[in-house]
């Protein structure tokens, strides 16, 4: 099967998560550095020029005189989907999912008798949130993006401190789709960034072995998730079961007796069906000054060997931005069949559902936010006088994202509803139970001086997920993945060095039907978030990585 391409990209990938910052994960150290990105991120012990504000600030006592460093990124992601039917595939004895199925919809049967195969819902292009224009722009099919960095350094002469600043993204992604995309209904468009535009640093010289140095990090962080939603579960599956089976007889014969019996669910001129759209929400949230602090600690005892070890803090936000959301008509017929019977509307008193929804809604949302603390230790050794080994270990605290709550500035109709079979629900705030896990990882790099001014590397990270296997998604197309890099580097003279690497990142995903909560899994108790339940999820992703790095000193 041929799958369409995602060629335009940002400079790094993302899960939320589920809603967006889970990204940071699949995309973690992705777009910091060039070298860096060559050698499988095991540089603790062995930072790379200015960049070691990020992966360990001690090493800019390595940096002497005034230095700049000056970077450029391109990348390029293939994200593929796919979606089938499993064998016994229903949802309440109904499996005529237009998602996956071919029957037309004046089919009599409620089975699908004539099913697609595995449907594809790719992701089509790169999207980027613009801060001044606070919104999403979609940069097109086969437009890749350039993403430049910059950093200067200053170590007076004969002192033991060295002072530093860089402007560098730890994260920055985006993608989209065109309507009707199968893949919409966890994402039609999504775009997250941490953007690092201020990072004064400062590192000592304790003696000629040890070195130690910290950094402020002064961050930009954004989100911004346009989705459809829809809800194949059992409960929608009784009301499309009710306006069928039941209200056929009465719907030309309806009297004050079946209004009254029936609660006025047979006035509706529309029922929900557990496969159709039941709304679209648009959200954007924005924090401008994100503080957060990096402390590193360098130790080199001899010049075949070196120790190196980060702690980069954890940062709470509160961010704050828009909602939109869009309902679609099935829902509002519900409410107002509802209503137009007094037995109706004394069950939807009980129930709490609002008298009336309208088309649309819109307001300011907040959440709380907690950017992951980070720890890495690594080593280096020189096994032969031109042949070097990097090995770095590593933990990220993703566990802080067990759940992400947006709280919305009034009470929302549609959540009134959804409120009645999740407890992640009430009329003014929505959560999205996500239950990550801190884990550890590890990656090698190996450098080889070809000559005195050439030298060749190649790195290997296998990234272990933090998403319970319970928890998998489209959102964030990633399981467990493994991150490939080669690189070069090439001295002009004693005072410029050029950096250029490729770096390739893949993951595929295999979510049985009924595996995942925020995905796949029937019953009656799992409404928000499953908008392909019991329906096998595969994902593939691809990542490829071009980055060029000039340094010099002055």
């Amino acid at each position: 099967m041929k799958y369409p391409r995602l060629r335009p990209l940002v400079t790094a990938l993302f899960l939320t998560g589920c809603s967006t910052q889970v990204f940071a994960h699949l995309g973690l150290n992705l777009s910091v550095d060039v070298r860096s990105l060559s050698m499988g991120n095991a540089v603790t012990a062995d930072p790379p020029g200015i960049s070691a504000i990020h992966f360990n600030p001690a090493a800019l006592t390595k940096l002497k005189g005034l230095q700049t460093d000056v970077q450029g990124i391109v990348a390029n992601f293939d994200i593929q989907k796919e979606f089938s039917a499993p064998p016994g595939y229903n949802v309440f004895g109904y499996s005529d999912d237009p998602l996956i199925c071919n029957d037309t919809p004046d089919n009599p049967s409620n089975l699908c008798t004539d099913y697609k195969g595995s449907v594809a819902g790719d992701v089509e292009y790169a999207s980027l949130y613009i801060p001044i224009l606070k919104k999403v722009v979609d940069l097109g099919e086969g437009w890749p993006v350039l993403a430049p960095t910059g950093g200067i350094s200053y170590n007076p002469p004969g002192s033991k401190l060295t002072y530093a600043t860089a402007v560098y993204a730890p994260l920055v992604a985006g993608f989209g789709s065109e309507n009707g995309n199968p893949g919409n209904y966890m994402g039609q468009q999504v775009a997250i960034e941490r953007i690092t535009y201020l990072s004064p640093s400062i590192a000592y010289e304790v003696n000629d072995e040890l070195s130690i140095g910290a950094s402020i990090g002064m961050s930009y962080n954004a989100m911004a998730l346009k989705t459809d939603l829809r809800f194949p579960n059992e409960m929608i599956g009784v009301l499309r079961m009710v306006d069928e089976s039941v209200c056929a007889p009465f719907r030309e014969n309806s009297n004050v007796i079946t209004d009254l019996l029936l609660f006025g669910l047979c006035n509706a001129d529309e029922t929900i069906n557990p496969f159709n759209k039941f709304a679209s929400l648009d959200v954007t949230l924005e924090q401008s000054l994100s503080p957060s602090y990096n402390l590193g600690l360098l130790w080199e005892p001899t010049e075949e060997f070196g120790f190196g070890m980060v702690y980069q803090s954890a940062a709470k936000m509160r961010m704050k931005g828009k909602y939109f959301i869009d309902v679609a008509n099935a829902p509002r017929e519900l409410i107002k069949g509802l209503n137009s019977s007094a037995t109706g509307q004394i069950l939807a008193a009980i129930l709490g559902f609002p008298g009336y929804i309208p088309p649309t809604e819109s307001g300011l949302i907040a959440m709380d936010l907690e950017y992951p603390a980070h720890f890495q230790a690594g080593v280096k050794y020189k096994i032969l006088p031109d042949l070097q080994v990097n090995f770095d270990l590593g933990w990220t605290d993703f566990k802080a994202w067990e759940k992400f709550q947006f709280e919305f500035d009034r009470q929302i109709s549609a959540l009134k509803i959804a409120k009645l079979l999740s407890n992640n629900v009430t009329d003014t705030s929505l959560s999205v139970p996500l239950g990550f896990k801190s884990p550890w990882s590890w990656g090698i790099g190996v450098e080889y001086s070809a000559t005195d001014r050439l030298k060749l590397r190649a790195g290997y990270e296998p990234r272990a997920s933090a998403i319970p296997n319970d928890k998998r998604n489209t959102l964030v197309p990633i399981n467990n993945a493994q991150l490939f890099g080669l690189g070069l580097g090439y001295r002009f003279d004693e005072d410029t060095d050029i950096d250029l690497s490729v770096g390739f990142l893949r993951s595929r995903d295999n979510i049985p039907a009924n595996t995942s909560s925020m995905a796949n899994k029937t019953g009656v108790d799992n409404l928000l978030l499953n908008p392909y339940a019991g329906l096998d999820v595969k994902t593939n992703t691809k990542v490829t990585i071009l980055g060029l790095n000039y340094r010099t000193r002055w």
